[in-house]
């Protein structure tokens, strides 16, 4: 009998990336004479070798059927998996979770002295214990809720879990678009927009002034990034929480505007006219290990 199959994701180094794939001439150097800009980056990546040779270790110790996949943003098919590990920080699970709908996901932080792991249950120390347990079903669990976007009514992600930002192409450009939520309209000028589930309440959403919600909140939350308010006028819809059965839409007055879902690397070109809409998703993510906040 075959052990459950489990999906492995985990990320690149920047060490992987600019020495020993792509073989840069300059970053080599600086890290050479240890220049502060990398001079982690020796140690983050020997963490990181280090936890997944862990992780691949334990699975083949219990028997699982593992897949690994050595890039964060790689496609990967759950539909036969009964578990994903995401092997790096955040910003791995982020790019892993656009791939999972019901299979619960587990984060492991692959090197905590220099990578955020809000979203890891565990490490590469007790990461046997927590294995056992969420092959048996017996590790903890939370439900975060996503976040889904529609561009012109055509459905483009409902797995967004930290935030979405709406903005110009250029990062000194002006934001220009038409905000609604409700019966509520107003015309905006801004650096751009913050909408987000509340698991992204901690990060983007609270530096630009928005609250932190309760991590199992059924609520998204819309952040306007310095809102330009000329002769003192105040926007109406500065800071607004969207209910579950809301619907928030963006109409963008640009045609040189993007939306940024869950980071950087998922881009969604915005014209003129275009029409954003925002709402709760019906595909919650499952993350083991998570403590309620």
């Amino acid at each position: 009998m075959s052990g459950p199959r489990v999906i492995v994701v985990a990320k690149r180094t920047s060490y992987q990336r600019f020495v020993e794939e792509e073989g840069d001439p300059r970053v080599s150097a600086l890290i050479k004479k240890k220049d502060p800009a990398v001079r982690s980056w020796l140690d983050s990546h020997g963490e990181h070798l280090r936890t997944v040779e862990v992780v691949m270790k334990e699975l083949h110790r219990a028997g699982a059927q593992a897949l690994l996949l050595n890039r964060a943003h790689a496609a990967f098919d759950t539909s036969d998996a009964e578990l994903v590990i995401a092997v790096g920080g955040d910003g791995t699970l982020l790019a892993a979770s656009h791939n999972v709908d019901e299979v619960p996901i587990l984060g492991v932080n692959s090197a905590p002295k220099h990578s955020v792991g809000f979203f890891c249950g565990t490490t590469r120390k007790t990461f046997r214990a927590h294995l056992e347990q969420a092959l048996s079903g017996k590790l903890r669990a939370l439900s975060l809720s996503r976040m889904s976007v529609t561009l012109n009514g055509r459905q483009r992600s409902k797995r967004v879990l930290n935030d979405t930002l709406f903005c110009h192409n250029s990062p000194a450009g002006t934001s220009r678009y038409i905000l609604q939520i409700g019966k509520v309209t107003e015309t905006q000028r801004s650096s751009g927009i913050w909408i987000g589930p509340p698991a992204g309440s901690t990060a983007a959403q609270r530096s630009a002034g928005g609250r932190i919600l309760p991590i199992t909140s059924r609520q998204l939350q819309l952040v306007v990034r310095e809102p330009y308010t000329p002769r003192g006028r105040k926007n109406a819809l500065a800071r607004a929480i969207i209910k579950p059965g809301e619907r928030c839409t963006i109409t963008s007055k640009m045609d040189d505007s993007s939306l940024f879902v869950d980071g950087p690397q998922r881009t969604i070109a915005v014209r003129l006219g275009d029409k954003i809409e925002f709402a709760l998703s019906d595909a919650p993510l499952k993350v083991l290990g998570l403590r309620a906040r």
